[in-house]
């Protein structure tokens, strides 16, 4: 049975996933999977038996994606599962940005009651605004977010521009024709009315909207940011609000910086805030942490190679090491010694890591415990797991 310890309220459509006769939640034993949300996990001692983290959610700034990579411990998130929930409020914020629709509301409420009417009347002018159609929208990152925006903004009468030099395929094809291709960031940045920006935060992405490429803006232009507030230089956002380049910034991340500013709409970090998108990150993030335990196949992981070998309820084996020369030579090599028969393998790599999953012929394995302490030693293997036959959920 393997333990799945939890961290904040995860749905119970998520936790329905597992199931009941394979699975204990948070049981005293130790943890075989760490299930959470946005809980911080860089001081956590993860247990030796901890073998990968679910996150039910995109980002994993909370998880210390390093360190499990160098103990063999798959960090999963949810690509996708809240991309609605995103878009929604993305569409919300651009009608905000052309609008001053929550100044126009806060105003109405320091109004009396003594003729009410005659006084919104002769005010309301102070709020009037433009309308989206006819705009021109950038979308920088056209990933499961970024492609849903770029449709609505099409139906929605605006002109849309993207870019993203490593669009899937499968999102390409998702995306109208309509839209339009930029070949270079500068381009989104001078031409368009409005920008949404949708990329991870990595090292390249950190600061991306700076003093030089904040200057390269459309006057006027609105820029949304609901992917991670450390994408914009905060000195320089300020410095560009205050001299006029562009007309607003809108994002879904608090700082001290912006929510006193009187050019900058700050939300309580709501993207994926709906009963719909927490549901669909913890179905997905139960699924993909159920599937890994059981059959050893890895899908969304952001630290190993996605690995997805059908299940014939085979012995199995799964051999985590660095991508470098002949690892699964001595792996290989090494099954021979102890006598087991290889019937089926596939090997994929990411990055400096890679995954070697093994299914054994049954009735050969049974030097096994021996084989994998000799696997273990192998200079550049991080972590061995023997998957034992066992009834597979259907997921």
């Amino acid at each position: 049975m393997f333990n799945i310890q939890t961290f904040n309220a995860i749905a119970k459509e998520g936790l329905r996933k597992f199931d009941v006769e394979k699975y204990l939640i948070d049981g005293n034993q130790a943890p075989d999977g760490i299930l959470l949300r946005s809980y911080d996990l860089h001081d956590f001692d993860f247990p030796d038996s901890v073998k990968a983290v679910a996150r039910a959610g995109a980002g994993v700034n909370n998880i210390p994606v390093g360190a499990c990579s160098d103990r063999g411990i798959v960090v999963f998130n949810t690509p996708g599962a809240n991309a609605n929930a995103v878009k929604e409020l993305v569409l919300a914020s651009l009608f905000m940005g052309a609008r001053p629709i929550l100044e126009g509301s806060e105003w109405v409420k320091t109004l009396d009651g003594d003729n009410l009417e005659k006084k919104v009347e002769a005010g309301k002018k102070q709020f009037a605004g433009t309308e989206i159609a006819g705009k021109r929208l950038g979308i920088i990152g056209l990933g499961a977010i970024g492609a849903l925006v770029a449709n609505d903004a099409l139906a929605l009468g605006m002109d849309v521009v993207g870019y993203d030099p490593y669009v899937s395929v499968d999102t390409a094809w998702r995306i109208a024709k309509e839209v339009e291709r930029a070949m270079t960031i500068e381009e989104v940045l001078a031409t368009c009315d409005y920008l949404t920006v949708h990329v991870p935060l990595t090292d390249g992405t950190a600061g991306m909207f700076n003093r030089e490429t904040l200057q390269l803006l459309k006057p006027n232009a609105v820029l949304l940011n609901f992917s991670r507030g450390e994408l914009v230089n905060e000195d320089a956002m300020v410095e560009a609000l205050n001299a006029g380049q562009l007309r607003r910034y809108i994002t879904d991340f608090a700082s001290e910086s912006f929510v006193k500013h009187p050019n900058v709409e700050v939300l309580p970090h709501l993207g994926a805030s709906t009963e719909e998108a927490e549901t669909n990150c913890a179905k997905m993030a139960a699924k993909e942490l159920a599937y890994f335990l059981e059959t050893g196949s890895i899908k969304n992981s952001v630290n190993f190679p996605n690995v997805d070998m059908p299940y014939n309820g085979h012995p199995r084996l799964g051999v985590f090491h660095h991508n470098v020369p002949n690892m699964v030579g001595q792996v290989t090599t090494e099954l021979a010694n102890g006598s087991i028969n290889i019937l089926d393998m596939t090997n994929r790599s990411k990055g400096d890591y890679a995954y070697t999953l093994i299914d054994m012929e049954k009735g050969t394995q049974a030097n096994l415990s021996a084989v994998e302490e000799r696997l273990s030693a192998i200079p550049g293997v991080i972590r061995v797991r023997v998957i034992e036959p066992a009834g597979v959920t259907a997921y």
